[in-house]
């Protein structure tokens, strides 16, 4: 039991990164190979003010989420202006930017040695240490981020997105500012992806670089792609699948070393079939 538990909470921690991908990538058009940056700003934002300023989770969620969106902001009036590959090669070059600074700015992040003993979650004396606690904890910020991201594509603001995705220039000729559509959806994703952040690293208590590297930004892009660009609920069942499938390879005798390597090769070989075959995902809407 204690081990769906664990599973779920990681789906609802990867659910939450998959809706806020697919908000840039599934209903704007824009590939973005750079969420794991986000991801690792919540997560270092919870980790450092939690283990060593003694602030509380929610005040770091908060703080996490702020400075996500403000590098978001920043790096998004940068690549906002890039289309096609040089948007995609921008977006991974920020991830390992990203990267650079939480392996070498040692006296915040204590680099590769990482942080450890992040404490749990606690809301008005109540305890988030019971793994089933999280769970429901984890589950309803992924409600939250579901419920913001359907609110943000039902929008007269989502209507737009999705006239970026299908044709910008038609949407210029109207009088729409496609640089500042791009620019606030990049930031609102951003911003989404740093609760996820914060989640892991209050649920796993320890977080170092590795965590955040392009490869976790290339499974993430794989949830959206499998589940289904431009469908919510696709980001949902891709996050389950990916989260799960690959857990049946500890149960058929493969080592951790050779199951973590496999791993990594089933996400790069789901990729070239979806594009090749399925290139909206399972019950995506929109084709990259």
């Amino acid at each position: 039991m204690d081990y769906l538990i664990h599973l779920s909470i990681l789906f609802a921690i990867y659910g939450i990164l998959g809706l806020s991908l697919n908000l840039v990538m599934g209903y704007t058009g824009l590939l973005s190979v750079t969420h794991a940056a986000f991801f690792g700003i919540g997560a270092y934002t919870t980790g450092i003010l939690m283990a060593h300023a003694g602030f509380g989770f929610f005040t770091s969620l908060v703080i996490g989420i702020v400075l996500s969106g403000i590098l978001s902001f920043i790096v998004g009036a940068i690549l906002s202006r890039l289309s096609g590959d040089y948007f995609v090669l921008g977006t991974i070059g920020l991830n390992y930017l990203v990267l650079a600074v939480f392996t070498n700015w040692y006296d915040l992040t204590r680099g590769p040695l990482g942080i450890a003993g992040i404490p749990k979650p606690n809301l008005f004396g109540f305890s988030f240490f019971e793994s089933s606690h999280f769970l429901i904890l984890a589950i309803a910020f992924l409600l939250i981020t579901f419920l913001i991201s359907r609110f943000v594509v039902n929008s007269s603001f989502g209507r737009a997105l999705k006239g970026i995705r299908e044709d910008q220039k038609a949407l210029q000729v109207f009088g729409y500012n496609i640089f500042s559509y791009k620019l606030a959806i990049f930031t609102i994703s951003g911003a989404l992806a740093a609760i996820a952040g914060s989640l892991f690293a209050s649920y796993i208590t320890f977080i170092n670089p590795e965590s955040f590297d392009v490869m976790q930004s290339v499974f993430i892009l794989a949830i959206v792609v499998l589940g289904g660009l431009g469908n919510l609920k696709g980001s949902l069942l891709g996050a389950l699948i990916l989260v799960v499938f690959p857990e049946f390879l500890r149960f058929i005798g493969f080592p951790s070393e050779v199951a973590a390597q496999t791993r990594q090769a089933l996400y790069g070989l789901l990729l070239v079939v979806l594009m090749l075959y399925r290139p909206q995902g399972l019950i995506g809407e929109y084709k990259l």
